[in-house]
């Protein structure tokens, strides 16, 4: 690839520090591919965010996230300012490592690195749909965040923020088990939700507002979702009790949760969504868990360019 080399960000911490092992395994062997590069390691929260502004600002060719889902965000976050895309010629990219592997399931992006890799020398850039979600921070100030994967409001929120909150973050088996100790404790919520225009009152057990397919470490919430279709598939899991919530989870993660019929599983779509309530509500973007609602979501048609596979 001419010109400037391609900038990897890594997130040494992610997966309790298994990114780190598993990228100084990397650098080994990445010369021999021919492809130019220079690593950015990252030191601290958010700090990939400022790493790829910068370069997104110079329209370095590509960024790659390397990590998980949350570095992922971080770098997605780069892409933007005020809650507007910077101009660039930048594209994006990941390498999945560490404990994130919710988006990529969704682009097919191969956990082999070799395999993540070819994707950044020849690959096809396709322009994906970003969410802006602008939401009441922990801090009780309104903030803006992007994400390219899943957000989502109610028993999702409090299980990240659980997850989060562990001295050690691994993976799909942790996560659930995570999710079962939180649903033993939750209670449904009021949720006023209004997709472009038009309200809904329900009392919910979470509402998702999917970019793409998976979250939750490969639960297929929105098995039909598509990053470059300009609308968000909003899935609303009503007033479901703990046992139906346990007998669902292997449905959902199989993504066949729809062929049931079930009345307390809809599925709306839209470009504008509003979600607030009147008991204290956590939200969970891309897995991360940075404030609750009120929060208003707005999706950013092709406003990223990605390599993904052929």
């Amino acid at each position: 690839m001419a010109g400037e080399p391609v900038l990897f960000i890594v997130n040494p911490a992610s997966g309790g520090g298994k990114t780190a092992r598993d990228w100084k395994a990397i650098e080994s062997w990445l010369p021999s591919t021919g492809l130019k590069f220079e690593t950015a390691l990252t030191t601290r929260p958010m700090e990939a965010v400022d790493i790829a502004k910068n370069a997104v600002r110079q329209s370095r060719p590509v960024v790659v996230a390397v990590g998980g889902d949350g570095t992922l965000n971080e770098v997605v976050n780069g892409f933007f300012h005020n809650s507007a895309p910077i101009p660039t010629t930048t594209r994006m990219a990941m390498v999945p490592l560490g404990t994130g592997g919710d988006f990529r399931r969704s682009l097919r992006i191969s956990l082999d690195p070799r395999q993540a890799v070819q994707v950044i020398t020849s690959g096809v850039p396709r322009r994906l749909d970003v969410g802006c979600v602008t939401y009441q921070g922990n801090d009780g100030n309104t903030q803006v965040r992007h994400f390219i994967n899943i957000a989502d409001a109610g028993w999702g929120g409090d299980v990240v923020h659980r997850v989060n909150a562990g001295k050690k973050r691994s993976g799909g088996a942790t996560f659930m088990l995570t999710a079962l100790m939180t649903l033993l404790a939750w209670k449904n919520k009021p949720m006023h939700v209004i997709i472009d225009g038009e309200a809904h009152d329900v009392v919910a057990q979470q509402v998702v507002v999917a970019n793409c397919q998976y979250f939750g470490g490969g639960m297929r919430m929105a098995p039909n979702a598509s990053p470059t279709d300009g609308v968000f598939d909003v899935i609303v899991i009503g007033n479901a009790g703990k046992v139906e919530s346990l007998r669902g989870m292997s449905r959902i993660r199989e993504g066949r949760h729809f062929d049931d019929h079930n009345p307390k599983i809809t599925i709306m779509y839209g470009k504008r969504i509003e979600v607030t309530s009147t008991k204290q509500v956590r939200l969970d973007i891309d897995g991360e868990d940075p404030g609750m609602l009120p929060a208003l979501f707005e999706i950013q048609p092709g406003s990223i360019e990605f390599l993904t596979p052929r």
